[in-house]
């Protein structure tokens, strides 16, 4: 299993430290680097400005928002980022919520895994760079009907440095999951438990007979997002992680719309789940916080002393996940691969 860095999203900016801690981890043999974006940094240009100080890690986009770009402009960055970091780049893509969709990018969010098929399609023409661009889909067209009659088929004037950029798909309900295996390099999971692992199984293995090979391909990769943290203390551990969970479970989506309250309902946590975001919904945070218990922390997370999280780590690797992208400083790095290696 290899070790992944996860810089996450911007505060109100830049994070301290960050490329002291990517290089480090590129030191420490890292394999991959990745940015995210919501709706205030973006993920490519931190991306491409720390990894120039960077010669060996992978840099990725852990997620760049499909709605935010037509799928040519993530295709010209994709190709662009590859040829400056010398074929490193993996394109990490997500369909994010109706409400970032909706609300910040004035899209429409109807059928996201169709117009997630259509987008990755575009993406894979526009870089593979065989012929000119066409596609006629629901979600897009091109070239454009009507307008002034003047569109016409185009082919990069880029040729890019790999006719193949590995895309990851950023996923969390089934019919998504088998989606990434279907069309996708890898998964992007958030949230992942040994214990949900049979249930994406089984999604991921739905996906693969769809493909035209009819089974995984050769590297498919799973990069999960999973919280580590060293520390003596359990309960210290976990108090520093629930405050996310209750950002995640509570916050992020509406109620009734909200997928990643649904991952911890799925996981047996649905009671739990649901007071969290009936709290946090009210305004009362610091109560949804608490309602979280040290249980659900430890099933999606590795927390505590190192011979704990040795003895945990063995879980993970019998599941689908080949990455474990964590986050911190360039100390918490270290940690980390000191107690993983």
């Amino acid at each position: 299993m290899k070790l992944g860095y996860h810089l996450g999203y911007w505060s109100s900016g830049p994070p301290a430290g960050a490329l002291e801690a990517i290089v480090r981890a590129e030191e420490l043999g890292y394999d991959s680097v990745w940015t995210a974006e919501g709706y205030g940094s973006d993920a490519f240009t931190p991306l491409a400005w720390w990894g120039a100080s960077t010669s060996r890690i992978r840099l990725g986009t852990n997620i760049v928002q499909m709605s935010a770009r037509t799928p040519t402009a993530t295709a010209m960055t994709a190709m662009t980022l590859d040829h400056l970091s010398g074929g490193r780049f993996v394109l990490g893509l997500g369909a994010s919520g109706p409400q970032v969709v909706e609300g910040w990018y004035g899209q429409p969010y109807a059928r996201p895994l169709a117009r997630t098929r259509e987008y990755v399609d575009i993406v894979r023409k526009v870089v593979a760079r065989e012929r000119p661009v066409t596609h006629e889909g629901d979600f897009f067209t091109l070239p454009l009907p009507g307008g002034t009659g003047l569109g016409k088929p185009l082919k990069s004037t880029v040729h890019p440095l790999r006719p193949h950029v590995p895309i990851h798909l950023a996923a969390e309900g089934p019919k998504n999951v088998a989606l990434a295996a279907e069309i996708c390099d890898g998964w992007l999971p958030l949230f992942f438990s040994p214990k949900s692992d049979a249930f994406y199984r089984a999604a991921l293995a739905e996906g693969f007979a769809r493909r035209p090979q009819q089974g995984p391909p050769e590297h498919f990769e799973v990069a999960a997002s999973v919280p580590v943290i060293v520390h003596d203390d359990v309960e210290h551990a976990a108090a520093l992680i629930k405050p996310s969970l209750a950002l995640y479970i509570g916050g992020m989506g509406a109620k009734g719309v909200n997928f990643h309250h649904d991952v911890f309902a799925r996981m047996g946590y649905e009671d739990v789940a649901d007071t969290v975001q009936e709290l946090y919904l009210a305004g009362r945070k610091e109560d949804a916080v608490a309602a979280i218990p040290t249980s659900l922390v430890e099933d999606t997370s590795l927390i505590g002393p190192a011979a704990k999280i040795r003895e945990e780590l063995s879980a993970w690797e019998e599941t689908v996940v080949t990455t474990l992208l964590v986050r911190g400083d360039a100390a918490t790095l270290q940690a980390v691969a000191e107690v993983l290696s």
